[in-house]
């Protein structure tokens, strides 16, 4: 499988994985496990990336990462769509999302988009793209997904900010789109920063 460092903020490393031949589930777990090796500095046959234990019937389950038996204090996030992975870790606690597309989506894909976006011009591919990839990655930095309506995100107008009406989380969305897949991170703001 093929991966590349992505450029990500400060305290999120975050790669980039492709490979039509590599199942979603073991391109996640082989970029997880090289994102913990590499952040603390040991092998990555020393690293285990196994699913956490659902709390709740609909638990939406993340990854983890365990060495020796130890559970790393860090928060993995993933995403893939088609045969293309994005996996992110972060310190605990830190609240942020990740969403993939590829540039050029399927009508029934750019359909859906359109029905639930708010850009004035829907027919601009690329700005329609982007956009969604925003809304989808504040929807999963909210950590509700897909419970919150995709309309219900609201993006300032450089789409560099975002949040949910409801909570009072707010979001710095930051474009880490690479080699035809347009890729966004959304990352929970200081509680000093907030709006």
């Amino acid at each position: 499988m093929s991966s590349i460092a992505l450029d990500a903020p400060a305290g999120i490393d975050a790669r980039l994985g492709w490979d039509p031949k590599v199942t979603a589930h073991d391109r996640k777990r082989a970029l997880a496990r090289e994102l913990v090796a590499e952040r603390l500095g040991v092998s990555e046959r020393d690293v285990l990336i196994v699913r956490e234990a659902p709390g709740s019937f609909g638990f939406h389950t993340q990854l983890v990462a365990e060495i020796d038996g130890d559970v790393v204090p860090l928060t993995i996030r993933n995403i893939s769509f088609r045969a293309a992975t994005v996996v992110a870790i972060g310190e605990p606690g830190l609240a942020f999302g990740l969403d993939l597309r590829d540039a050029q989506p399927d009508p029934d894909t750019l359909a859906e988009m359109r029905r639930h976006s708010h850009i004035f011009n829907e027919d601009d591919t690329a700005a329609l793209v982007h956009h969604w990839t925003r809304v989808q990655a504040v929807r999963d930095a909210d950590g509700r997904g897909t419970r919150v309506a995709a309309e219900h995100v609201r993006l300032d107008a450089g789409g560099r900010r975002g949040w949910i009406p409801d909570r009072r989380a707010r979001y710095d969305v930051v474009d880490l789109s690479r080699d035809g897949w347009v890729i966004s991170l959304a990352v929970a703001r200081p509680a000093s920063d907030e709006d």
